[in-house]
C-alpha cells in the first residue's frame, strides 16, 4: 500500500508544484500535501487500525457472501443489489465469478496473501431489509479484513451499506493495475443521525437521471437524507394525483418537466437501496406563487387602494377552502413519501403587500398568518397523518408555539451560534445549514471553510448539544441545472459529509486534503464529474458523458 500511496502523493504533489508557478498571492495556497496513514478513507471512520500486511484481490477470485449466521440472506434484494454495485466499483466490468453468492459454503481455498471473500453478517433479528431508513436507524458496523476472508458485521442493513462503501475505499491499485487491501479493523458509526443534501427542483428542473446520480454520490459520502425542495414560486413540477392542475398549469413544460408518481417512486426506492431517506419540502405559507396559479383562491389577493392589484401574497389563512385543499394535498403526500417527516418551510413570508378579502382590508403580520394557518394545520392535520415536520428557523424566531418534536432548520447567518443556542435552549431538535450554502461559490479552496464549520460551536449545555441531530448542505437552483449541478456540489459537499459523520476532533486540514483529493479521484473514476481541489490529476480521469 505504501508504494501506491507514494505514487498517488507524487502525482498530486507535481500538480501542486506546477500550480504554484502561478501567482501564489492570487489565491489561497493549498494545505501541505502528505500521505495520510488512513489512506483514502472518506469520511474518516470512528476507529481504524491498519497494518502493512497486504492481501491481493482479483475480479475472478473475490466475492461478497452472506454469512451463515446473517439474518439477511439471498432474498434481501437491498444487499444483493449493493454487492453487484460494489463489485463493479472495485473491479469494473472484469469477467469472473461475479459479485456475490448466497452463503460461504462454496468458498474456494485462497492462495497465500489473497483475499477471496467478504462475509456480510447482519446480527439483529430484524435486518430491516425491506424497510425504510429513519432518523433513529442503526448505521453502525464493524469491519475486519484479514486472511482467509473479511467480515462485515452490522446490526442492520443500513450499517452494512456503509461498511461496503468503506471496504471498497480500502482497495487500492498499484502502478500495474493489481488490486490489494491491507489487513484492517474498523469500528464505525456516525456522529450525527441526520446528514443531508438539499436540491432545488423548482427554479431549474433536474432530470431524474441527475437526481439518481447524486443519490449514488451521496451514498459514496455516507449522506443519508435527500431533502427534496421539490416545488417553489417559479414552478410546481410535482404531479399530484389529487390536484393534477397544479403541475399542468405551473411548470416549465407539463409533460417533460414534471415528476410523475412513477418518477417519485423510483427516486424513493433508489434512495432506500442506498440507505437514504427522502424528505420532501412543500414550503408554505410563502414561496407558493406557483401553487396559486393552479389552485383558485389559495393565495391572498393584494390590493391597490380598494381594488385588487392582480398580484398575490402568501397562502390565504382566512378562507375555509385553504384548509380543505391543504388537508387533501398533505394527505396525499403522507401516502406518497414514506418518511416520518415532511419539511413545511415557513421561511421568507412576504408581508410587504396590502392584502384584502372582499370588503375587509387588514395588514397581515407573521403572527396573524401563522396563528390562523400554520398552527391549526400543523397541530390538527399532521397529527391525523401521523407525520413529523421540519420548519425553517423564522417560524421559531417569530414566537410561534410549536409541537415539542418539531425540528428547526437553522439557515440564517454563517455561524448561527446564537440561533443554535436559542433553539436548543427552547428544547427543540435542530439541524444546521447556515455555513453550508454551496450555491455561494468562490475562488480557491472553499471546501476548507465547510470542513471547519462545527455544529456544536455555540454556548449551551450538553443536553442542548444533544438536540443537534445533524445538518444539510444546500444547493439552491437559481444558477444550477443539470449541466453544472454535480461538479458544483462535489467534492465541496464531501467536506460537510466528514464533519457530520466523523468525530469532532477530526480537524487536520492537511490530512483531510490528501484523503479528499484521493476520494475526489475515486468519485471521478466511478463516473462522477467532481471538480478538482487544486492543480493535480487523477490516474483515471473523467471520460465525459
Amino acid at each position: 500500500m505504501l508504494a501506491s500511496l507514494k505514487f498517488a502523493a507524487l502525482s498530486l504533489a507535481l500538480g501542486v508544484c506546477l500550480g504554484l508557478r502561478r501567482d501564489p498571492a492570487a489565491h489561497d495556497a493549498a494545505p501541505v500535501l502528505r500521505a495520510s496513514k488512513y489512506g483514502a478513507l472518506w469520511p474518516l471512520p470512528r476507529q481504524v487500525h491498519t497494518s502493512e500486511a497486504s492481501l491481493k484481490l482479483t475480479g475472478s477470485g473475490f466475492t461478497f457472501v452472506d454469512a451463515k449466521e446473517s439474518t439477511a440472506g439471498p432474498s434481501c434484494s437491498l444487499l444483493q443489489d449493493a454487492y453487484r454495485r460494489y463489485y463493479e466499483y472495485m473491479f469494473g466490468l472484469a469477467k469472473g465469478q461475479g459479485p456475490g453468492q448466497s452463503s460461504s459454503s462454496s468458498r474456494r481455498r485462497s492462495g497465500a496473501g489473497e483475499l477471496t471473500e467478504l462475509q456480510v453478517w447482519i446480527t439483529s433479528p430484524d435486518s430491516e431489509c425491506d424497510g425504510y431508513p429513519g432518523v433513529t436507524s442503526d448505521e453502525s458496523y464493524e469491519l475486519s479484513v484479514d486472511q482467509p476472508f473479511a467480515v462485515l458485521k452490522a446490526p442492520k442493513v443500513w450499517g452494512a451499506l456503509h461498511g461496503l462503501e468503506t471496504f471498497s475505499q480500502l482497495v487500492y491499485e498499484d502502478e500495474y493495475g493489481a488490486r490489494s487491501v491491507n489487513s484492517t479493523t474498523i469500528s464505525d458509526s456516525p456522529r450525527f443521525p441526520h446528514r443531508g443534501i438539499l436540491l432545488d427542483t423548482s427554479r431549474h428542473f433536474l432530470p431524474i437521471k441527475v437526481i439518481l446520480a447524486n443519490l449514488e454520490t451521496m451514498a459514496m459520502n455516507k449522506f443519508n437524507v435527500f431533502h427534496w425542495h421539490i416545488v417553489d414560486d417559479p414552478s410546481f413540477p410535482y404531479l399530484s394525483r389529487t390536484f393534477p392542475q397544479l403541475s399542468q398549469k405551473v411548470t416549465y413544460h407539463p409533460y417533460t418537466h414534471v415528476y410523475t408518481p412513477a418518477d417519485v417512486k423510483m427516486v424513493i426506492e433508489f434512495a432506500r437501496l442506498r440507505g437514504i431517506r427522502v424528505v420532501p419540502e412543500f414550503d408554505t405559507p410563502g414561496h407558493t406563487q406557483s401553487w396559486g396559479k393552479g389552485q383558485t383562491d389559495l393565495l391572498t389577493p393584494c390590493f391597490s387602494g380598494s381594488k385588487p392589484s392582480g398580484s398575490f401574497g402568501p397562502v390565504n389563512p382566512i378562507v375555509n377552502t385553504t384548509y380543505d385543499f391543504m388537508s387533501q394535498f398533505f394527505k396525499e403526500i403522507s401516502t406518497v413519501f414514506p418518511d416520518a417527516y415532511v419539511h413545511l418551510g415557513g421561511d421568507e413570508v412576504d408581508f410587504t403587500f396590502q392584502p384584502g378579502h372582499y370588503k375587509v382590508h387588514v395588514r397581515f403580520s407573521f403572527d396573524l398568518v401563522v396563528s390562523l394557518y400554520l398552527i391549526p394545520f400543523i397541530y390538527i392535520h399532521f397529527l391525523i397523518f401521523s407525520l413529523g415536520y421540519m420548519i425553517w428557523q423564522e417560524v421559531f424566531d417569530n414566537g410561534v408555539k410549536l409541537k415539542p418534536d418539531t425540528v428547526v432548520h437553522v439557515w440564517i447567518g454563517g455561524g448561527s451560534s446564537e440561533e443554535m443556542s436559542k433553539v436548543t435552549a427552547a428544547g427543540y431538535q435542530t439541524i444546521l445549514s447556515a455555513p453550508w450554502y454551496l450555491d455561494y461559490i468562490s475562488y480557491a479552496q472553499d471546501w476548507q471553510k465547510y470542513y471547519k464549520a462545527e455544529p456544536h460551536n455555540f454556548n449551551g449545555t450538553d443536553a442542548q448539544k444533544k438536540l443537534v441531530i445533524g445538518g444539510e448542505a444546500c444547493l439552491w437552483g437559481e444558477y444550477v441545472d443539470a449541466t453544472n449541478l454535480t461538479p458544483r456540489l462535489w467534492p465541496r459537499a464531501s467536506a460537510v459529509a466528514e464533519r457530520l459523520w466523523s468525530a469532532k476532533d477530526v480537524t487536520d486540514i492537511n490530512d483531510a486534503y490528501y484523503r479528499l483529493s484521493m476520494h475526489r479521484c475515486r468519485m471521478v473514476e466511478r463516473g462522477i464529474p467532481a471538480e478538482p481541489l487544486y492543480p493535480s490529476y487523477c490516474r483515471h480521469e473523467y471520460k465525459g458523458i
